[in-house]
């Protein structure tokens, strides 16, 4: 089995937990695992891949997510979301809805971004959330992140507001919260959050675990559509597993490499035209 499972998870259950429940209930055997993981308490798109559908995950880590997020201004707590009710801060400011409105383009464009304590970043191969519950400091280096959106959709309430956010991967929307309540002199938590696209894949077309059925496995090249596309014949990829220099003319760059319409992996071809095998999907 290679491709993958557009899931629809729930709130509440780890992405961990969710994989485990979708190999248990189609009882696969093939390599397995999720593009991105989800914060226990989000919902939404949740993509899964299978088999060599793995070997993209680098692919799929550099695809643009959207975001329904609710912040609640007022409090913060430890980890910035209600996966903890120990509240660290709090703030009489609530913000206008026009206040908050006029710092969102602030936040547009290219960044640097902090991942909470609370998260699952790896620091010195130690997940950042472990060296937190243990009282250990995390010394927690900012990344570069890229937000295109960032829009007030809805207010829930006095204090609640949903927010969409289409951002690059790698964005922690936990700390967009904290650095959006810090802009407005207060102090905000993430009280839901739902992904409702990641690439390509749309929350209108995700499948709740008790529904999925082998049917649904999406082929690997739907993840590979935006890419630049070379055809080669299967004598060529031969050579090329063989360790043979195979020319390609006027290419220069990555691209998607296909034989009799089916996807047989990711290349790269350089100025010297030599095309090189990143990765082999079959």
């Amino acid at each position: 089995m290679n491709g993958f499972f557009n899931l629809l998870k729930p709130a509440n259950i780890s992405s961990a937990k969710a994989v485990y429940l979708l190999k248990k209930k189609l009882n696969i055997k093939d390599k397995i695992g999720h593009m991105g993981t989800l914060d226990p308490l989000a919902s939404g798109v949740l993509v899964v891949g299978i088999g060599r559908a793995n070997r993209l995950f680098d692919v799929m880590l550099s695809k643009t997510k959207t975001y329904l997020a609710e912040f609640t201004f007022g409090y913060e707590t430890a980890t910035l979301d209600l996966e903890s009710d120990e509240i660290v801060k709090k703030s009489e400011k609530i913000p206008l809805k026009n206040e908050i409105i006029a710092v969102l383009p602030s936040f547009l464009g290219k960044q640097k971004q902090t991942a909470p304590i609370f998260s699952a970043k790896s620091i010195g191969g130690v997940r950042a959330y472990k060296l937190a519950r243990e009282g250990k400091s995390a010394d927690i280096k900012a990344h570069d992140i890229e937000i295109f959106k960032f829009d007030l959709v809805k207010q829930n309430s006095n204090a609640t507001f949903v927010f969409e956010i289409e951002c690059s991967g790698g964005t922690y929307i936990r700390s967009l919260c904290q650095d959006l309540a810090k802009k407005l002199h207060t102090v905000a938590t993430m009280t839901n959050l739902k992904r409702t696209k990641c690439g390509d894949f749309e929350i209108s077309d995700s499948v709740e675990i008790e529904e999925v059925k082998e049917d649904d496995i999406i082929p690997v090249d739907f993840v590979l559509q935006h890419m630049g596309k070379i055809n080669l014949k299967q004598e060529a990829l031969k050579d090329i597993r063989d360790g043979k220099k195979i020319i390609i003319k006027n290419h220069i760059g990555t691209f998607a490499v296909f034989c009799e319409n089916k996807a047989m992996g990711i290349a790269k071809i350089g100025d010297d035209s030599i095309i090189k095998m990143r990765t082999w999907l079959v």
